[in-house]
């Protein structure tokens, strides 16, 4: 059996000819109105981006990373950094761009950004100069292309960033409580580039100036447009009703060698291959059809409509399952999904930046500051992540609630060791403000960099939405050795006083190789490593697809053993998650009193968000699992929905905090648990409240690396990465990012 590893693209990033405007040079910023384009020499933009984020010429700001990629094709780029949407006078500022505006919200989902878990409104935003609250409009993107195809009716207008990844199919909106349509539906726009979309922007903007029209630019991967139909040369799979996908061809079992592969007789049922079975179960007879394949470049499945997923939320969950089920740009196929009468169709998704052009995006010459006519405004995302530096994309750990996946993708994308030390660099020398520290060296997580699967065709045919769940794959090489080096070239660089690592680490992935462990924390925690366990009771972490808190552990004791041979205090920084999919109040009681026993005392806590299109979503809209086999009799997943309740899981990671105890206790007793309220060292919570004006403190043990921290006042949580949301304390207001913005 022949198996091909994921096809090459067939132009470079740095492949293309330049559009004739490139004689114009680079600029100093991307202009933002006509003085600036006229000091430039230019009388026109050839690309208008529109954003909703403030303009940051830096590598972490999806606006700067899209506008200096095309000005480095020759194309003249205008930006529009967060217009008044009230009219269209405002996006018509820099003029008429010859080929297309593209429409971003910016580096985060604007319902996200804008609400808290509760719906609640937040009064401030990360990306906004001051941080003020309220200068994007809800569902951004929606709006900003309306305003667009208002201003220049002929224009195209082509949709991109997180929040159009993360819509671009019909999807169960929380803030409705229903299912909405793709926003490219909604926004009328012509093109939705989804995903970390470098290879598809520059193909779409060299064609769109050879003259081609943007309605026959169909083929373009990492794409989604509407049609009336199915083409005749396409092979259509119906998967209109509940698993049943039609025929589709087998795919290799990513457990079998692949020199085995001819001999190879078995394969595992679609669950196994899905990533929630144990592997070495549930294999049944694998047959090959003795007549070729059909060309997956010219298949394409089609789900439910979006009235049926609107209307069934069953066949919701079934139509999630597939979409993620064709996740993997080495064998996913094409997506078609009615919308009333016409069709979304969605490509297969972009092809990973090989290391190349990873290098070629981060090397374009952005200033790392934000434009000049923001003055001294502090933009605190800017802020936090000035000193930083990404060094690679994606993430294959497949957490449910989190939206990196279905955006980046699971393959990881590494720039090399040179390009890193580069821009480490050009911070020591073009940053003001440097003081000899690097905040962070990482990504989406902090401890991917260079991992991938020993086989290229086995990564290519695998369907598991995780690696390194139920377990770590055998296939994976868990080498950390290259990061390693990395850390200790960075750290010697002159001028380089400390490397902090700042990214969430995954502490399953890093055990496997103690020599990074050592290196980390020897020389690269700032006395608290933030790690994220998310729960510890099997049933919520089951959902999340995140390992047991035994795993936790095993990490803690080398955390630990490492931090007292380099003679330092450090001490780990866990999050939970409260009301996830899966999560019983049982849960999160047994949860408070772990937190209890290892006297941790949260400062902030994140109740589940359902963010757009991630499969814990899917869970809490339909009450079942796309984990497995989705049917009308499938096992049902019990979501926290009740405010009230959700308000009592987020009262329990608090159980220290006086203004929880009535809930708790309220609870507990219905709960036939009162014998967790007293003022012993094995109760929760005490039995009466403290006298007025005195604080109270449950017994605990003496000594420990978290009472120094409330001694010292030291301990603060701040913002795990989990794709998308800031962790909230309920107020409305937001935790400071903790990492680099995603676009």
């Amino acid at each position: 059996m022949t198996v091909n590893a994921i096809p090459a693209p067939s132009i470079e990033l740095f492949g293309h000819s330049k559009y004739w405007a490139e004689c114009f040079g680079e600029a100093p910023f991307l202009p933002m109105s006509r003085v600036e384009m006229e000091a430039l020499g230019w009388d026109s933009c050839d690309i208008i981006i529109v954003t909703g984020d403030a303009y940051v010429d830096h590598p972490s700001f999806g606006m700067a990373i899209v506008g200096r990629l095309l000005e480095a094709q020759g194309f003249r780029v205008g930006i529009i950094a967060q217009p008044d949407w009230h009219s269209a006078e405002p996006f018509k500022v820099l003029g008429k761009p010859n080929l297309f505006f593209g429409v971003a919200a910016g580096n985060m989902d604007s319902m996200i950004n804008r609400y808290t878990a509760d719906r609640k409104p937040r009064s401030d935003d990360a990306y906004t100069p001051g941080g003020l609250g309220g200068k994007r409009p809800d569902r951004c993107s929606l709006v900003y292309s309306q305003r667009c195809k208002e201003s220049w009716p002929d224009v195209p207008v082509i949709l991109g960033g997180i929040e159009a990844s993360l819509r671009r199919i019909a999807h169960y909106d929380y803030w409705q409580d229903s299912v909405r349509r793709s926003i490219l539906v909604d926004a009328t726009a012509d093109l939705l580039l989804y995903g970390n979309a470098e290879r598809a922007v520059v193909e779409v903007a060299h064609r769109l100036a050879r003259g081609e029209d943007i309605a026959r630019i169909t083929d373009v991967r990492g794409t989604a447009f509407i049609r009336k139909d199915t083409p005749a040369d396409w092979w259509e799979i119906d998967s209109t009703r509940i698993d049943r996908p039609g025929k589709i061809d087998r795919v290799v079992n990513p457990y079998v060698n692949v020199r085995e592969m001819d001999a190879c007789e078995k394969q595992r049922r679609d669950d196994a291959l899905y990533g929630v079975a144990d592997p070495t179960q549930g294999e049944q007879a694998l047959q090959f059809n003795p007549h070729p394949r059909r060309d997956r470049d010219r298949t394409v499945i089609r789900l439910p409509s979006f009235e049926k997923v609107r209307n069934d939320a069953v066949l919701y969950a079934h139509a999630n399952r597939v979409l993620h089920l064709e996740t993997n740009p080495g064998n996913a196929r094409a997506l078609v999904q009615k919308h009333g009468d016409v069709d979304l169709w969605l490509n297969a998704p972009p092809i990973p930046l090989s290391t190349e052009e990873m290098d070629y995006v981060f090397s374009m010459p952005f200033a790392r500051v934000p434009h000049p006519s923001y003055a001294d405004a502090k933009i605190p995302a800017y802020e936090m992540i000035r000193f930083s530096v990404n060094i690679m994309r994606g993430c294959f750990g497949g957490c449910t609630f989190c939206s990196i996946t279905e955006h980046e993708g699971r393959i990881i994308q590494n720039r090399s060791e040179e390009s890193i030390l580069n821009e480490v660099q050009q911070i020591r020398d073009k940053v003001p403000g440097f003081t000899g520290v690097i905040s962070d060296l990482g990504g989406p997580t902090a401890n991917m960099y260079r991992i991938a699967c020993k086989s290229k065709e086995i990564e290519a045919a695998c369907r598991k939405p995780s690696c390194v769940y139920p377990g770590i794959c055998p296939n994976l090489n868990t080498d950390h050795s290259s990061l390693t080096q990395l850390y200790r070239k960075a750290r010697a660089l002159p001028g380089v006083k400390k490397v902090l690592i700042a990214s969430g680490l995954r502490y399953d992935l890093a055990v496997e190789d103690p020599e990074y462990v050592k290196e980390l924390v020897t020389h690269h925690v700032g006395g608290y490593l933030k790690i994220a366990p998310e729960h510890t009771e099997n049933g919520p972490l089951s959902k999340m697809m995140k390992p047991g808190i035994g795993s936790y552990d095993k990490f803690k004791r080398l955390f630990e053993k490492y931090s007292k041979e380099a003679g330092k205090e450090q001490y780990l920084i866990p999050y939970f998650i409260a009301a996830h999919p899966g999560t019983t109040d049982e849960d999160m009681v047994n949860l408070a009193l772990w937190l209890k026993r290892n006297d941790f005392r949260a400062d902030q806590v994140q109740a589940f968000y359902p963010s757009p299109m991630a499969t814990a979503t899917a869970m809490y809209h339909s009450g079942k699992n796309p984990l497995r086999k989705v049917g009308y009799k499938s096992d049902d997943v019990a979501s926290v929905k009740d405010p009230a309740q959700r308000k009592l899981h987020k009262a329990l990671l608090r159980y220290h905090d006086p203004n929880n105890w009535a809930t708790i206790r309220d609870a507990l007793r219905k709960m036939g648990r009162a014998d967790l309220i007293g003022d012993g060292e094995r109760h929760l919570i005490p039995a009466t409240p403290p006298e007025t004006g005195r604080d109270y403190h449950a017994p605990r043990r003496k000594n420990s690396a978290q009472a120094h921290q409330r001694r010292t006042g030291k301990s603060k949580l701040l913002t795990q990465h989990t794709g998308l949301p800031p962790r909230d304390d309920g107020s409305g207001k937001k935790s400071k990012p903790g990492k680099k913005p995603r676009r």
